[in-house]
């Protein structure tokens, strides 16, 4: 298997690049002088390893929410939003933000760090689950895959449209919502990073004993059933697998586009096979993608940072586009 070594090789040159990434862009010429002041080891060991591991066990979470996602609706543009979790999780931070204000604290991007520590993570991390609570309280569980996608379309739609309500009147709190929406790296510590990490390593090997569920449900609901699998408590154990890695995610950086859409796709391109495999590829490839994409996100308009979503969101348009493109011509 090539990939394997291809993506452990991307994974270990991004680490190397994120911590040589910095407020100068990709500069070994600036990180050569970090390397040599009184800062190094805040700047490399506090700010940019930490974060650097976190884009990492965050793109594992995403691309291994977005194989699974796959796998259960039988979909290709399946994703980890796709059932309310990211609508929960946007109305839980924008109702933190606009009760901040009400408590007349000033909203910024500055403040997000402080927010953080009051209680944005768990209440990203509770909308995200709750979100998904609704999806399945909608669909009465996870019997029927068409009913959990519309119900999840359904609660997307109404949770935004409730978020969207508050912001209206706190529009304080709408700096912070976008912010959130465009997702971010930069608040990442070591804190963060060991429950992300151990998050991703408990839902990976989770996923792998489900692996043989997707690997049936690609036959079709009849034959998997004909193997004497238990389909509603098994699409259950999915759904909240997806869950709990989504929403793991989101609440560390916010939502972050595409990701989970694309790893997966390039997995299957590149290296396609069973689940058990393709489920280690996508979380490896979905955490080379957000590693590189949060490099880019440092070193494009350095000093100045863009949003990691946006780079991600504009790499996997492109990804998209030239993939239709391609089977346009076919």
């Amino acid at each position: 298997m090539r990939l394997a070594p291809a993506l452990l090789a991307a994974l270990l040159l991004g680490l190397a690049a994120g911590l040589v990434a910095g407020p100068q862009g990709f500069s070994p010429t600036a990180f050569w002088q970090d390397l040599q002041g009184e800062q190094a080891g805040l700047i490399l060991g506090q700010i940019r390893a930490p974060r650097s591991l976190g884009a990492l066990a965050v793109g594992a979470l995403l691309g291994l929410a977005g194989a699974v996602a796959q796998g259960l609706f039988r979909n290709p543009l399946a994703d980890p939003y796709l059932l309310g979790t990211a609508a929960g999780a946007g109305l839980a931070v924008v109702l933190v933000m606009a009760t901040a204000s009400a408590g007349g604290f000033t909203l910024s991007l500055a403040t997000l760090a402080w927010i953080e520590r009051v209680g944005l993570v768990g209440a990203a991390f509770v909308g995200a689950l709750g979100g998904m609570a609704l999806t399945l309280s909608l669909a009465a569980g996870a019997v029927n895959t068409l009913r959990l996608l519309l119900a999840g379309v359904v609660v997307a739609v109404v949770l935004g449209a409730a978020s969207d309500l508050v912001t209206t009147f706190s529009p304080d709190a709408l700096r912070g919502k976008q912010a959130f929406m465009l997702g971010s790296t930069s608040f990442l510590g070591w804190d963060a990073v060991l429950l992300l990490l151990a998050g991703a390593a408990l839902l990976l090997v989770a996923a792998g004993r489900l692996a043989r569920v997707l690997d049936a449900l690609t036959l079709g609901e009849d034959s998997a059933a004909s193997l004497g699998l238990d389909l509603p408590r098994l699409r259950l154990l999915l759904v909240l697998l997806l869950a709990a890695a989504t929403a793991l995610a989101v609440s560390q950086v916010g939502l972050v586009g595409f990701v989970g859409l694309v790893a997966p796709h390039l997995v299957k391109r590149l290296a396609p096979g069973p689940h058990g495999p393709l489920l280690c590829l996508s979380a490896a490839m979905g955490a080379a993608l957000l590693l590189w994409a949060d490099v880019l996100s440092r070193s494009l308009i350095a000093p100045q940072e863009l949003p990691v979503g946006v780079v991600t969101s504009v790499l996997g348009g492109v990804y998209l586009c030239v993939l239709i493109r391609q089977r346009g011509l076919r």
